[in-house]
């Protein structure tokens, strides 16, 4: 049975994982890959409305994935850590392979049923 330490750090791990479950969120992270951005840079780039950036923006700034770094008027947001960058870019290849290994499967299953037609 997990202690009540390992319990808790499940809780958190499922917690940070619900903050990239929403594709937007997603697109934002790794338009910030390459360094902070505005929030009308991101709207711009990923042609959504602001508002919405910017409401997915606050999400991501309480649950520590990015920070604000005010400049007069200007907002601009960065990731709070890079170790975020790799983690993105692992389960996009854990799903790219899992899409390959799905493609070799359909494959399969197609030429068997082509071959029981003829």
């Amino acid at each position: 049975m997990p202690s009540e330490y390992d319990l808790e750090l499940y809780k958190l791990k499922a917690e940070i994982s619900k903050t990239f479950s929403d594709p937007k969120r997603l697109m934002i992270i790794n338009e910030l890959r390459n360094g902070e951005r505005q929030v009308s840079e991101l709207a711009q780039a990923l042609k959504l409305p602001q508002a919405v950036v910017s409401r997915q923006l606050a999400l991501l700034r309480t649950r520590g994935v990015v920070t604000p770094r005010r400049e007069g008027t200007s907002v601009y947001y960065s990731l709070t850590d890079l170790k975020i960058i790799e983690a993105c870019d692992l389960v996009h290849q854990v799903l790219l392979n899992r899409l390959q290994k799905n493609k070799e499967f359909a494959e399969r299953l197609f030429n068997l049923v082509s071959q029981e037609k003829t």
